[in-house]
C-alpha cells in the first residue's frame, strides 16, 4: 500500500502545518574550528555522522558497498560493519534513536532515481536490516535526468516518532523538511516547510535533550555553513527559525554533523579527490 504524506494530514498529527519560507540568519567567526584531523582515505566520501559503542561511525556515499566505519576522534579506523542484504546506491545520511540505525539512501544528484529509501538496522545484532522506507516525491513526474531540481536529500534526523529528511534543494538552494513515520511502508512526501538556507544542505542532526538541530552545507562558490536551528520542536514549526554561520574551510565539502554540545559539533569533509577527508571539531 502506499502511504501519501500531505501537509494537510500532517497538521492534524502535528498541529501545525508550517509552510511559509524563512530567512536565515548570518554570522562568521574567527575561531570556528578548534580541531581538525586527516581521516582514512577508506572513508574518503564520509557522508553520514553518529554515535555507536564508543565510536564514531560514517559511511560512504555511492561506490562504496553497504558498509559502516567505525573511526576514533583522532582519525583512525576502528571497525568495519556489514549491512547485509542491502546495497549502496547512494547512502547520504544516519540518524540513531534508541533501538535503530536508519541509512538515507536518498542520494539523487540528477532527479532521475526511483529507489529512494531509508534502511533500518538493528545495532544490537550487527547492523541487520529489518525493515525499508521507500519514498518518493508527491510532486516529482519529471525523471528525466537534469543537474537543478529540488529531489535531493542528503540530511535525516531522528526526532521522537519521525524521521525528518532535509533537500538538497538543487535548483532553488532552498532546503525542504519532510516527516516520514518510522516504520516500513511506501510513502509519497510533501515539503511540510521551506527554508531559505542559500546553500546546498548535505547533513543534519538533532539532540533531544537540548532541543536542538544542526545542519551543514554550502554554496556553489565552495562556502560552507554551520546551519542551528534553536527549539527545535515538530508541533511547533511555525515558529522555527534558522541561524547561519560560515565555516573558515577552504577547498572543502562538508557532507555530516554530530552535535557534541549546544555550541559544539563534529563535522566531517569528504576528500573531493584533492587531498584528505577531514574530522572537525567546530564551535560558535
Amino acid at each position: 500500500m502506499l502511504y501519501k504524506i500531505y501537509p494537510g494530514l500532517l497538521f492534524l498529527l502535528l498541529f501545525s502545518n508550517c509552510s511559509e519560507n524563512k530567512k536565515t540568519n548570518s554570522n562568521t567567526t574567527d575561531n570556528t574550528v578548534v580541531f581538525a584531523t586527516q581521516l582514512p582515505k577508506k572513508i574518503n566520501e564520509t557522508s553520514g555522522l553518529e554515535y555507536f559503542d564508543g565510536q564514531l561511525l560514517t559511511h560512504n556515499d555511492s561506490g562504496d558497498d553497504a558498509l559502516l566505519y567505525g573511526f576514533s576522534k583522532t582519525g583512525a579506523l576502528l571497525e568495519t560493519y556489514v549491512v547485509e542484504d542491502a546495497e549502496n546506491h547512494d547512502w547520504e545520511a544516519i540518524a540513531m534513536d534508541d533501538r535503530y540505525l536508519y541509512i538515507s539512501d536518498s542520494g539523487n544528484n540528477f532527479g532521475n532515481r526511483k529507489n529512494l529509501k531509508i534502511i533500518i538496522t538493528d545495532p544490537a545484532v550487527g547492523f541487520e536490516k529489518v525493515g525499508v522506507i521507500n519514498f518518493s516525491y508527491a510532486l516529482q513526474d519529471d525523471f528525466n535526468k537534469r543537474k537543478k531540481h529540488p529531489y535531493d536529500a542528503e540530511a535525516l534526523m531522528a526526532v521522537n516518532d519521525h524521521l525528518v529528511l532535509f533537500s538538497k534543494n538543487r535548483a532553488a538552494l532552498t532546503t525542504e523538511l519532510y516527516l516520514l513515520p518510522k516504520q516500513p511502508g511506501d510513502y509519497q512526501l510533501s515539503a511540510i516547510k521551506s527554508f531559505d538556507a542559500q546553500a546546498l544542505i548535505t547533513g543534519g542532526d538533532y539532540n533531544h535533550a537540548l532541543q536542538l538541530a544542526a545542519l551543514v552545507g554550502y554554496r556553489p562558490d565552495g562556502t560552507q555553513y554551520l546551519f542551528i536551528l534553536q527549539d527545535f520542536d515538530l508541533n511547533v514549526l511555525d515558529q522555527l527559525k534558522m541561524q547561519r554561520i560560515e565555516l573558515p574551510l577552504e577547498g572543502k565539502q562538508i557532507e555530516a554533523i554530530k552535535i557534541i554540545d549546544a555550541h559544539t559539533f563534529w563535522i566531517t569533509s569528504e576528500d573531493e579527490g584533492i587531498g584528505h577527508p577531514m574530522l572537525y571539531k567546530v564551535q560558535y
